[in-house]
């Protein structure tokens, strides 16, 4: 049994191994679908997923899932004690008082300044959304795309091309798209494939979904320009394998760096 999970693990998904040493400036940055804060165990605990937050130790963290998807969709979690505990505070995205986030979307800042802010329906059969937040920090401008993508694969590769026109009517500057992508196919297969000209490819990363035992790349992070993102991995803890059923996954993110590659025009190509 393990040879075959390893097996189907390897068909879907790949390690991303960085042998270029990551330098000291480089910021954490962090993708969770915390599942309505729901474990595998059916428990709903808040407070076993702000533990999880906590071990990630990001500096920009991006939360699928993080408000009531029924009637007022108000927060799930303790935004101020997770802001005392971790430093990252709120992004307001919210158009309902005590919210987290846009359609679930939520977006925590360890440090930095928000400068432009855009909420996004997407298309498809059930209500999903995007949000593309312009900051500036320390080391530079970034824009960082936050989203949760459909079940269906035709609605996935709707919201990919939705998000692709929006961001060409924008400057250009070093952006990360991050989040639950729901798709686990790889190549011309992929819904995400489009993404491929402005974000250079489209591979699956590590395995992040189900938690207890993950096969599947559910969850991804692209950065643009190349070098933008490094190092990959699913945060794959004690406590992350019960919190949610997906597992965060988290990079690291060399602005400096990626500032020598220069930041290339947005392609629509697929």
């Amino acid at each position: 049994m393990p040879r075959v999970l390893a097996e189907i693990r390897g068909r879907f998904s790949s390690p991303v191994h960085d042998p270029v040493p990551i330098p000291d400036g480089a910021l954490t940055v962090a993708s969770y679908n915390v599942h309505k804060c729901v474990g595998t165990d059916k428990r709903f605990d808040p407070a076993r997923v702000a533990e999880v937050i906590a071990e990630l130790d990001a500096d920009i963290l991006a939360l699928q899932e993080a408000d009531r998807r029924f009637g007022r969709r108000v927060g799930l979690l303790d935004m101020a004690e997770i802001e005392r505990r971790t430093g990252l505070r709120l992004v307001p995205l919210s158009t309902t008082p005590g919210g987290h986030g846009w359609h679930g979307n939520a977006l925590l800042l360890r440090e930095g300044q928000v400068t432009r802010l855009h909420r996004m329906a997407l298309p498809g059969g059930e209500p999903r959304g995007a949000v593309m937040v312009e900051m500036e920090l320390q080391a530079g401008p970034l824009r960082v795309i936050a989203a949760h993508f459909g079940l269906l694969r035709r609605h996935r590769a709707q919201q990919v091309a939705a998000i692709l026109s929006a961001l060409a009517q924008h400057d250009d500057m070093p952006t990360i798209m991050l989040g639950d992508l729901n798709e686990w196919r790889p190549g011309r297969r992929s819904s995400l494939r489009a993404l491929a000209g402005p974000f250079g490819h489209a591979h699956p990363g590590p395995a992040t979904f189900p938690s207890r035992l993950p096969i599947l790349p559910l969850d991804r992070i692209f950065g643009r320009p190349h070098g933008l993102v490094r190092a990959l991995q699913a945060h794959d803890t004690p406590l992350s394998r019960i919190a949610s059923d997906h597992l965060p996954l988290k990079g690291r993110l060399d602005l400096v760096g990626a500032a020598a590659h220069g930041v290339t025009a947005v392609s629509m190509a697929a």
